[in-house]
């Protein structure tokens, strides 16, 4: 089935689209091909237990219908989605060190805590 919404976002792209509308799809495409890698990797992995730190270390988005809204959750945080910048997505080639930055920043932002992201030019900081 992923496989498939991939095929269907290619099609758009190749299309008569804005440039945001371009901007739009890339960056839905590259999240996308991130959670299908992620799945295949659970899959593989043969994870089935919600409990299973492969699964608890994923940035997971749902509705908490307790608060009537939009929760973040990552390993032990959970936080109200706030509509916060989400990053420069269409920029964003996400690897496995960018799932560690964002399990890194989560887990400081629970405990109180905030991140600076450092590095050299170029290595996705703005961007995750």
């Amino acid at each position: 089935e992923n496989l498939q919404n991939l095929i269907a976002m290619t099609r758009i792209v190749v299309g008569k689209l804005s440039k945001l509308e371009r901007k739009i799809m890339a960056a839905l495409i590259t999240i996308d091909v991130h959670a299908r890698d992620i799945v295949s990797d659970l899959m593989k992995n043969e994870v089935a237990d919600v409990g299973a730190f492969d699964w608890q270390m994923q940035l997971r988005y749902g509705y908490d219908e307790d608060s009537d809204d939009v929760t973040i959750r990552q390993v032990n945080a959970k936080f109200t989605y706030a509509y916060e910048y989400l990053g420069a997505q269409s920029r964003l080639v996400v690897t496995p060190m960018t799932d560690r930055c964002y399990m890194t920043l989560t887990g400081a932002l629970h405990l109180k805590l905030g991140g600076a992201p450092a590095g050299p030019a170029g290595t996705g900081k703005t961007e995750t």
